[in-house]
């Protein structure tokens, strides 16, 4: 993991088209304003893992196990 020191107004750029600017500090809390293309998704944390648990879910039950894959399914 990269660890940067930056203050308010300055940024750091990810590869050649993502930009995070520190927007505000404000005691314990960074407000950070993000731009990138439109091509990337840019979530908190907690949202992408919720995106995550949602596709796998569908990807679940869109497509079950067979026989072979569920010994369970064999012995009903």
């Amino acid at each position: 993991m990269l660890v940067l020191s930056r203050q308010k107004d300055e940024s750091i750029i990810i590869g050649d088209d993502v930009e995070v600017v520190i927007v505000d500090v404000r005691g314990d809390k960074v407000r950070l304003g993000i731009t990138a293309p439109k091509n990337i998704s840019v979530h908190r944390r907690e949202v992408y893992e919720a995106i995550q648990r949602e596709k796998k879910d569908k990807a679940d039950k869109d497509n079950p196990p067979s026989a072979e894959q569920n010994p369970k399914a064999k012995e009903e």
